[in-house]
């Protein structure tokens, strides 16, 4: 309520510009309205079938990288190797204790002091975890 039970007419906290019924495409209002038993031309109901598989398309491809990505995230657990399915779980697991335990900060200054150490203290070989994860089998050869 406003001042002396004066109510305004259009509230300030809506936009009533914001609305998209202005900007509807009046072909897709008068699929909206038409009846059931529709009574436009076939080529108006083709144009219309057209445009919802060009829609149920994008569907399609969207769910489908959606199903890719969950398929690789469950290739990590589900390695041909049973020892190394086992490690990666076992240190998944110990990686959330810590960094659960441990102060976003302090990880953060460790992982900076780790980035930004001197070239003198870096080893040109690659690191054992990462040595032993290049060379688990990949899946290449199932895919035919």
């Amino acid at each position: 309520m406003g001042v002396n039970g004066w109510r305004p007419r259009h509230p300030s906290h809506m936009d009533t510009r914001l609305s998209c019924a202005d900007n509807a495409h009046p072909d897709e209002l008068d699929e909206e309205f038409d009846s059931f038993p529709t009574s436009r031309a076939s080529d108006i109901l083709r144009m219309r079938y057209d445009r919802l598989r060009t829609i149920a398309g994008r569907i399609q491809t969207v769910v489908g990288d959606m199903a890719t990505q969950g398929e690789r995230l469950q290739s990590l657990l589900n390695w041909r190797d049973p020892r190394a399915t086992a490690l990666f779980v076992v240190l998944c697991f110990v990686a959330a204790i810590v960094l659960y335990v441990t102060p976003f900060q302090v990880v953060a200054l460790l992982a900076g002091f780790y980035v930004l150490r001197h070239p003198r203290f870096r080893k040109k070989v690659s690191s054992v975890p990462l040595n032993f994860f290049r060379r688990l089998p990949s899946r290449a050869d199932c895919m035919l």
